[in-house]
């Protein structure tokens, strides 16, 4: 017993030497998210700063944008799969998505295909568009101008391959970086035109002291981010184990006096007299139960031993899922300006024209600059899909295993819901919700307007829904609704501060105490002959 006690405190003792800066940044820069603007412009900020797309008549159709440029399509993608050793011997990709928008006053199809390249191509001519600098300036100019008549200094910065403040954007890469008066700045893709990240300075202060310190991301900037996922899995289980430690030292020390039972010297229901001690005791023992809940959850994001499936579906999971071919309408259509707008919505408000297929079934949405869908009566298509088309391209997807059943939502629920910064445009209701009937309890949510598979979860994405988002982000019930979160996220966090500023001025002294210790000062050994010498000098020298 006495030796696990000796291991309890030695264990919490220095690990939280070790990690006593880490946790004090770790919740300085939580804090600074909490606040800080997405990275990433969301579907909303992309079409409120589109340019109006009002449709002329000798624009090219998909299938003819698409055929004219099948031969720079391969020659661009035999390049780049002679850049990385990758053999080109695979079948013809197929159009997974498309959508018609204005991209520095041109017309251009935007597409994903199969193999998920992304590509723009002009609607005028059918040629694949690439993004220069100087269009990038253009496009840049006219992101700032489509809601308000302001002057625009736009100038080209550098192009960049994988900026750190993007995610997940490889498809789009390069980046031409642009600056916008002062201190603005935007991300444009030379591949599509599309602006993926547009920030002021205030932005980017709050981007490199939150997500890029909290995320380890300067591990990336010195060529060891393929190391980062381990850095990270290794602390959070440190800090894990420094956590729990110290909530059992805490409980086994805390003496409240119930019941008549003892407490320390004059009262205290704790041992320490010094301040930082104090502070570290009390931040710890109240506010523990949370700091633990967010490191253990920290370290189970990092998917240790990969017992968790992510749930992302691939590109030829999408393919199938949507069907092999376009229909024969979506190729063919002429693009024009819809009439069955609704009422109260200008031409000039319509920013795309998106075309979404499943199976045999079509739909054409017209997307306004505030976020609207509005579905196009065209011969050949359909207001939404229906249920008969969903639920035969959920199968398809599904592949061996059966669907079970499918419930209409038409609120949240605790799987499908939106973060603070994101309304219906990035998640739309109604939603169906299809349960497959495979071991796995997988769940697909899909969007009846557009056909979009919105999320695919099984029981392992479930439980790291709870184990990781819940515990982390406290995004579920009344405690995600502000105020209410940002007060219980702001106390939790004042206290991991305390808990962090007070560890890092113990372990300080504990590491000058064991490395650099004081010398002791000399005491002189007092004998019966030194003593009757100072006797004798007192009295008679």
């Amino acid at each position: 017993m006495k030796s696990l006690n000796w291991l309890l405190y030695q264990a919490h003792r220095w690990i939280g030497v070790a990690l006593g800066l880490f946790m004090f940044f770790w919740f300085f820069t939580g804090l600074v998210i909490m606040y800080a603007t997405p990275t990433t412009q969301n579907r909303s900020q992309q079409l409120a700063h589109a340019e109006s797309l009002s449709p002329e008549l000798g624009w090219l159709s998909l299938g003819e944008a698409w055929d004219i440029s099948a031969g720079q399509r391969k020659t661009l993608v035999k390049g780049a799969a002679a850049k990385t050793d990758k053999a080109t011997t695979k079948p013809e990709p197929s159009i997974l998505d498309a959508r018609l928008v204005r991209s520095g006053g041109v017309p251009v199809w935007l597409i994903e295909d199969s193999t998920g390249l992304r590509f723009a191509l002009s609607a005028l001519d059918g040629a694949l568009r690439t993004t220069t600098p100087e269009l990038a300036v253009v496009i840049a100019q006219h992101w700032f101008t489509a809601n308000a008549d302001l002057p625009v200094n736009a100038r080209y910065v550098e192009t960049v391959d994988k900026p750190i403040i993007l995610r997940n954007q490889d498809a789009l890469s390069p980046f031409h970086r642009i600056a916008v008066n002062d201190g603005d700045e935007l991300l444009v893709s030379s591949r599509t035109g599309e602006v993926l990240h547009a920030s002021t300075r205030v932005d980017r202060a709050f981007y490199w002291a939150g997500n890029w310190l909290h995320l380890l991301k300067p591990l990336e900037s010195m060529g060891l981010g393929k190391n980062r996922n381990d850095v990270q899995l290794w602390l959070g289980l440190s800090a894990t184990i420094a956590t729990l430690t110290g909530l059992i030292i805490g409980w086994l020390r805390w003496r409240p006096g119930f019941n008549g039972k003892p407490t320390y010297s004059k009262g205290r229901t704790q041992p320490y007299r010094e301040f930082w001690f104090k502070w570290h005791f009390w931040s710890g023992l109240i506010g523990g139960i949370v700091v633990l809940f967010w490191a253990l959850s920290g370290f189970l994001d990092t998917n240790p031993g990969k017992i968790f499936n992510t749930g992302n579906p691939s590109k030829a999971e999408l393919s199938r899922y949507t069907g092999s071919q376009f229909p024969a309408v979506i190729r063919d259509w002429q693009p024009n300006l819809p009439i069955g707008l609704a009422a109260g919505v200008g031409a000039d408000d319509v920013v795309e024209l998106g075309w979404r297929q499943l199976g045999n079934e079509s739909v054409v949405l017209a997307y306004t600059r505030d976020g609207q869908r509005l579905p196009q009566a065209l011969d050949g298509v359909t207001q939404q899909f229906s249920n008969t088309s969903l639920l035969a391209a959920a199968q398809r997807l599904a592949g061996k295993a059966s669907v079970q059943s499918s419930e209409l939502l038409n609120d949240y629920d605790s799987y499908y819901y939106p973060r603070h910064h994101q309304g219906l445009t990035e998640k739309p209701l109604p939603v169906l919700r299809v349960q497959l009937a495979d071991a796995a309890g997988t769940q697909y949510y899909l969007d009846p307007q557009d056909g979009k598979l919105l999320v695919r979860l099984d029981t392992s994405g479930r439980v790291l829904r709870w184990a990781y988002s819940a515990l982390h982000h406290w995004d579920f019930g009344w405690f995600y609704v502000r105020p209410v979160w940002d007060v219980w996220m702001l106390v939790w966090v004042s206290l991991g501060l305390v808990l962090g500023a007070s560890s890092l001025v113990i372990g300080w002294r504990r590491l000058q105490q064991t490395f650099f210790p004081k010398k002791q000062a000399r005491t002189r050994t007092t004998t019966p002959l030194r003593k009757f010498a100072e006797t004798v000098s007192q009295r008679y020298l």
